[in-house]
């Protein structure tokens, strides 16, 4: 009998060749693939697996969003909507639907010095600085998010 740390591993890498094949744009069609394959799925188990597995719900449906946890990271383009400044040292970034906890976990992992820290929503990163010398920086850094 397979034990709990293999049925995950074999959910999650079918989870991943589910989205690899097809536009899935609820938890409920994972669970009914999954279980119509053999594989044990509740509803609680795929919304773990997408949180911790990185994949998001967007505008067209889920994605892995493909952060790695080593600098040099990429956010895929397409995701950052809105860079704009909130005084001299808070950084708002509007988002995709459903991208704000992938980009501001890019930007806690991106060990960049002029971030002291960020709060994100649904669609919305609030990035706090140190200064505005910081906040300069910090946005010459998200140009390239913008593209």
């Amino acid at each position: 009998m397979p034990t709990t740390p293999d049925i995950r591993n074999r959910r999650r890498q079918a989870i991943l060749n589910l989205l690899a094949t097809r536009t899935i744009t609820r938890q409920s069609e994972f669970v009914e693939l999954l279980q119509a394959d053999g594989i044990e799925a509740t509803q609680s188990s795929v919304s773990r697996d997408l949180r911790e597995m990185g994949i998001t719900k967007l505008e067209n449906g889920y994605a892995q969003l493909g952060l790695s946890e080593t600098p040099g990271i990429e956010v895929p383009s397409g995701f950052v909507r809105n860079v704009a400044t909130a005084g001299n040292n808070l950084t708002v970034v509007k988002t995709a639907t459903g991208a704000a906890q992938r980009v501001a976990l890019f930007l806690d992992r991106s060990a960049w010095p002029e971030i002291v820290g960020t709060i994100s929503g649904d669609d919305t990163v609030f990035i706090a600085t140190r200064n505005a010398g910081d906040q300069k920086q910090l946005l010459s850094h998200l140009r390239f998010l913008q593209q």
